[in-house]
Parts: structure tokens; sequence; C-alpha cells
């Protein structure tokens, strides 16, 4: 059985109704458990439920994410 909880969430809202929403996660199978970070879109129904439309997961290595960070952050440059 795989078991996932989620450790701590944050969300950017955009547009009339979507969102983005950053969490550190943690997975449980039998072979053992890992932590990720998962970035997901999702958007609000009329009545106020969140719906996800795609996620993605990364590792949660301190390199990996200051890498990705400075490249999202690169953009902004350009």
């Amino acid at each position: 059985m795989v078991e996932f909880e989620t450790l701590k969430s944050k969300e950017v809202k955009f547009g009339k109704n979507s969102f983005i929403e950053i969490s550190k996660r943690r997975v449980k199978t039998p072979v053992g458990e890992n932590e990720f970070i998962a970035i997901s879109r999702g958007y609000y129904l009329p009545d106020n439920t969140k719906r996800w439309r795609a996620s993605i997961a990364l590792p949660n290595e301190k390199d990996k994410l200051g890498k990705i960070a400075d490249i999202i952050k690169s953009f902004d440059k350009d």
C-alpha cells in the first residue's frame, strides 16, 4: 500500500480561479519512505473546492532545488 502525507503546503493564486500549489510530501511504501517537492497546477470549482490539472515531483535535494530555483529566477532577467 502506498500512502502520501503532505508535510507543508503553500499556494499562489493567479487568473480568475487558478492556483499553483507547492508542497513538501512524504510517500510511504512497503519498501520505505521518501520525501519530495510537488508542484501542482489547479483550479477552483464554483463551490470553491480544488481540482488539479497537472503535477510534477522534484527531488528533495538542496542543490537540485537551488539549481531549479536559479533557472526560474533567471527567466525574469531575459
